[in-house]
């Protein structure tokens, strides 16, 4: 973690329990370093599937990766507000200048007036079952979806009111430098 470098352009990969890769995306930019964690932003940025389809982002995202939590944020910046998508994933981990997690299917999403909706518990009971995911890991997962609906009613991190706005405005400046 010494050597990340704000203005660096980093690869994401999510694995599932399997390890097997999921889904990558070619580019995030690091943004900001905190204790806890790290802002990355990304637009229109290629992302392939594991079948090997390809499309790209349609809108600017601002990434929040935890070091300790089993979960990842991504404020998504619409016309209308800002929309998060938030994964219940692994902690990440850097190897070769590659962000990498395993996704644990079930997601959150939060809406713009702050109201939110548990997604995929289908594709969470299937893969807990198909993956043979440990009662512990079950337990810890479910702990954490709680935790992060948590930081979404206190408005907390990501969810702090202007937030995803401000980093959203130190991409664009990233990348107005690079030319």
């Amino acid at each position: 973690m010494n050597n990340l470098k704000i203005g660096k352009k980093y690869q994401i990969h999510s694995y599932k329990h399997n390890h097997k890769i999921h889904r990558a995306w070619d580019e995030a930019v690091l943004l900001e370093v905190h204790d806890e964690y790290l802002i990355f932003g990304n637009e229109k940025t290629k992302v392939t599937e594991s079948d090997g389809r390809t499309w790209r982002t349609k809108e600017p995202a601002v990434l929040y990766f935890f070091k300790n939590n089993w979960f990842n944020i991504i404020g998504q910046y619409k016309p209308d507000g800002i929309y998060y998508y938030c994964n219940i994933a692994s902690p990440f981990i850097i190897e070769e200048d590659t962000i990498k997690y395993i996704d644990y299917d079930l997601d959150l999403r939060v809406f713009p007036d702050g109201s939110f909706k548990v997604l995929d518990r289908g594709e969470y009971k299937y893969h807990k079952s198909l993956m043979d995911y440990s009662s512990d890991l079950d337990r810890i997962l479910k702990s954490e979806l709680s935790a992060l609906i948590e930081l979404v009613r206190q408005k907390d991190i990501a969810f702090l009111p202007g937030e995803v706005e401000k980093y959203y405005e130190n991409y664009k400046a990233v990348k107005i430098s690079e030319r």
